[in-house]
Order: C-alpha cells, then structure tokens, then sequence
C-alpha cells in the first residue's frame, strides 16, 4: 500500500501532517492509509464581518454619502474572538491597507508564516507560503483568519488543537498532540485562481492531484468532511473541459485522476454514513473503469449496508473474479452470505409464525384424531348391538323351551 505525502495546494505550500496506519487497501482510499476513526466535530459557524477595517483616504471619505458612517480603523493590540468560543483569536500588530484589500474566497494568498507553540518552541517558518483559500488547503486557524486580514497586514493568531492538529497532533511540521498553536502571519498577496479550462493539461493534471493528495490527508486525520470538499475540488478540476490541446495520454491521467477522486470520496462518504452518495460515487467510478476493482468492492459495501444483500453478493462476487486471490473482498463475501441466509432463516421463520406453523402438506393432525374418535365410536356401537342381539336370542330360545 502506497503512503501518500501531503501536498498543499500550491508549489509553495509546505508539507501538511500526515499520520500512517495499517489496513487493508480496499478498506481505505484509493491510495492512502487509515488511522483509527475518529468523531469528527462538525465545520465552524459561518464567519462574522467583524472588526479590522481600516480608515479610507480622504478621498474616499468625501464619496461617502453624509448619513453613511465612517469605517472604523483596525484597532491594534485587540483581540479579536473570530468565532465567538475563545478557541480562535485574532489580534492585530500592523494595519494593512483597508477592508476592502482582504482576499476573497478562492483566490490564491501568499503569506510570511511563522508558526510556534504556546512556549515559544519554534515550529515551522514559511516566507512565502501560498494556498487557496477557503478549499481546505491548510489548517482552519489559517482557512478562517487570513479572509478577516487585510493586504499588508501582520497579525498573531492564537489557535486551540482543535482548529489546528487535534489530539493526532503532526509529524511534518512536528507538533504534539492538543497542542495549542501561535502564528504570525503577514498578508502579502492575493490573486484570482488561474481559468482551469485554459490550463495547459500538465498544470490541471498537477492541481488537480494536490488537492486530491489535500483530501488523502483529512482522510487520514479522521476529517472525512473535509476529505469530501478536497474530492470534490480536486474532480471539478479534473472534469472541466479545456480550451487548450490535450493528448490522449492526458485525458487517460485525467480520467485516472477523476476515478481515485471518486473512490476515496465513496470511502469518505461511507465513513460519514452517506451511503446513497457513496453509492453514487461508486456508480461514477464504475462508469469509467467498469472493473475498477475497489469502486466494486465499495459499492458491495454499501448495497450491504443499505440491506441489498443479493445485489452486494453479485457486486463483490463479480470484484473477487477480477482478483480472486484478494483476502479482504473473501471476507467480505463470506460475512455477507452468512448475513443473507441468517436474514433467509429469519424470514421464513416468521413466515411460518404468521401461517401457523403448519406440517407438511400430507399430514392432518387433527381429523386424524377425529377419525380415530369415530372408529372408537363406531366399535363400541357395534360391540353393544351384538351384546342386546344375544341377550333377546336367549330369551326366545328360553321362553320356547
């Protein structure tokens, strides 16, 4: 089984954690390794528009109409409670350039990061670390805060674990587990996402696989939500259609890239218990490798937990003959069929308490005994005739003599 390394979603992002585990390779993604399951809290509330505006020039201010209020400016050495639970802070060492200079969601950032724990033990420093934000590129501390700083602006962000590294905590950079996280960071660029469809096919196969390997990474941390929006970005990208030339070749590394994207999102979504999207994802996958072998192995899976056990049965026999020496699709298939004939016993059981339980069809217990009641009857009828016919003969034969 392959080990993924994490990617951000750029050239210049740097190594995202990644934790490694045992298991099977059907059993997990597409390429990546499983980590002992995880509850997976659920995504923050949306962000407020609060605080950090920086005061327009004089010229702007003259624009204003006379009853629209004057933009507060950013006020420093302030903390600012960013989701409103004290576990991710904001606080403002230098202003940037305005409100109106903050990055938009799915624009490409640039910033000076430096990332330490709470005791100061330096932990990674990046001069010019990009990723996309809003697409789950990095960790929530960094997605949430950079959208509220404006261009140019340094700011100290105070992080709990749990918008960080968790209780897994990271191997690159090296953090703990709960490890509560400080990050300096200088706002130093934004700009707009390149046109997918005018991406020479080498940079939208390349793009569209960061991300992918993006989704290997939350798989493996147990955030299988994120994983899904990981997938999800990573397929768009791979499915757009392009303006440019493409060999054949390319499209065949698409369309590889496109079917690893809906296997580990049909995993992810069977971790959330999404079945009837994972079984959707499943289809889709099948539809462009009809024996991709773990796309028939999932959806066996899934019509299993759905109570389809026939059609699971077909599915997974059909995957055990493409591989017929695969341990884990046995298992599978045996657990299933004892499943589907306990399920068989069961239903006729209650088939036959709903009838009456009834013998088999020659046999009739009760006018059997009726029967036998009657030919009891009918002798003791006989036997009492005979007994009154020999007395009344007597007594003829007497009375003669």
């Amino acid at each position: 089984m392959e080990t993924v390394e994490a990617a951000d979603g750029r050239e210049n992002a740097s190594s995202s954690a990644r934790k490694s585990g045992q298991t099977s390779l059907l059993d997990s993604g597409e390429d990546f390794e499983v980590v002992d399951e995880e509850d997976f809290d659920e995504e923050p509330p949306p962000l407020e528009d609060a605080g950090g505006g920086m005061e327009k020039s004089s010229d702007e201010t003259a624009k204003r109409s006379p009853h629209e209020e004057p933009e507060a400016p950013a006020q420093l050495d302030e903390w600012l409670d960013v989701l409103g639970n004290g576990q991710l802070k904001k606080k403002v060492t230098a202003p940037g350039k305005g409100r109106a200079s903050r990055p938009q969601k799915g624009q490409n950032v640039r910033i000076h990061l430096k990332a330490s724990l709470i005791d100061g033990t330096l932990v990674e420093e990046q001069p010019n670390f990009s990723f996309t934000l809003g697409d789950c590129d990095v960790i929530q501390a960094l997605d949430l805060t950079v959208q509220l700083m404006e261009m140019g602006e340094k700011a100290l962000i105070q992080s709990d674990p749990k918008y960080a590294y968790g209780d897994r905590g990271s191997l690159e950079p090296r953090v703990p587990p709960n490890a509560q996280l400080s990050l300096e960071v200088e706002l130093l660029e934004a700009t707009d996402a390149p046109d997918v469809e005018l991406l020479p096919p080498a940079e939208k196969i390349a793009l569209a696989s960061r991300k992918r390997e993006r989704g290997n990474v939350h798989y493996q941390r147990g955030d299988y939500a994120f994983a899904v929006n990981s997938y999800s970005i990573a397929l768009q990208i791979a499915e757009s259609s392009s303006k440019v030339d493409i060999r054949p070749e390319e499209e065949d590394e698409l369309l590889d890239v496109r079917v690893k994207c809906l296997n580990n999102m049909a995993a992810s979504q069977l971790k959330l218990d999404h079945y009837d999207a994972a079984l959707k994802s499943c289809v889709s996958a099948l539809e462009h490798q009809p024996d991709n072998i773990k796309a028939l192995f999932r959806m066996g899976k899934v019509l299993s937990l759905k109570g389809e056990y026939t059609e699971a049965i077909q599915t997974l026999r059909k995957a055990l003959k493409l591989d017929p020496s695969n341990k884990t699709i046995h298992a599978e298939l045996s657990k299933l069929v004892k499943k589907h004939s306990e399920q068989r016993g069961a239903e006729q059981a209650m088939y036959k308490k709903m009838l009456g339980n009834p013998s088999s069809p020659g046999s009739v217990p009760k006018p059997q005994a009726k029967s036998s009641w009657g030919l009891s009857w009918k002798w003791l009828f006989g036997a009492t005739a005979v007994a009154i016919g020999g007395v009344a003969l007597s007594v003829v034969i007497a009375a003669r003599n």
